[in-house]
């Protein structure tokens, strides 16, 4: 579902496209730190996403685009995407609200407890499931797990698994989420990074151990982040 931001009359527009009957997607709504007027769709109002079969929102707050960094956000009508959480509940949209959440800690957190306290919040604010950035040790997203539900975060976790087929996609990786990188992977990276079709391979099959060791844990779903690229989620 593609998502177009319009600069002028500042709002989105989701554009969804082709055949969908019995799928069951997921509209992600997010506004990289604009302060929004409203959201927009190909299919009409947000009244009528839900018509038209769709019954999942991601509620994401977005990368902050870099001129808007240092930007006093007094004045936005979302400055998290707990806002965002918030009025698509009171609007009694009636759709199954997902957020998402960082299983190492949020860049901008002091640390992980408050971190966990935030996430709390968003979730008691309507969040029904909750997806993870991604992360390419599983302990580490263990080690999260059994924090957040000794907090009392109870619903589902769906982890975000990101198959890294080219050398760049680590560095950008480190820097959009902060993850910790295990030597295993950096050994990987080391050996086949400058052989790309090497490197996908090595990638993919990566991220499927991963997937494996997570649904032998108890791990029912899980999110693959394909960057656009459907044939690495195959």
């Amino acid at each position: 579902c593609p998502i177009n931001y319009n600069k002028e009359e500042n709002y989105y527009t989701f554009s969804s496209t082709g055949d969908f009957d019995g799928a069951d997607l997921v509209i992600p709504a997010y506004y990289n730190g604009i302060p929004i007027k409203r959201f927009t769709t190909g299919l009409g109002e947000l009244e009528n996403i839900k018509s038209a079969g769709i019954k999942n929102v991601m509620a994401l707050r977005g990368d902050i685009p870099k001129d808007l960094e240092n930007a006093d956000r007094s004045n936005w009508h979302y400055k998290y995407a707990i806002d965002l959480v918030r009025e698509l509940k009171q609007d009694d949209y009636g759709f199954c609200i997902g957020g998402a959440y960082y299983p190492e800690i949020h860049p901008e957190s002091a640390n992980q407890k408050d971190d966990i306290k935030y996430l709390k919040e968003k979730v008691d604010a309507g969040c029904d499931f909750l997806t993870t950035q991604m992360f390419f040790d599983n302990n580490v997203l263990y080690n999260y797990l059994y924090k957040i539900r000794e907090a009392g975060i109870t619903v589902p976790v769906m982890p975000g698994i990101m198959p890294i087929t080219n050398a760049k996609q680590v560095e950008r990786a480190i820097k959009l989420s902060g993850s910790f990188i295990p030597q295993r992977f950096k050994a990987l990276v080391d050996k086949f990074g400058e052989n790309p079709s090497a490197m996908k391979q090595a990638g993919i099959i990566y991220a499927t151990d991963q997937i494996i060791d997570l649904f032998a844990n108890g791990i029912k779903n899980v999110h693959v982040y394909s960057m656009n690229k459907p044939d690495v989620a195959k």
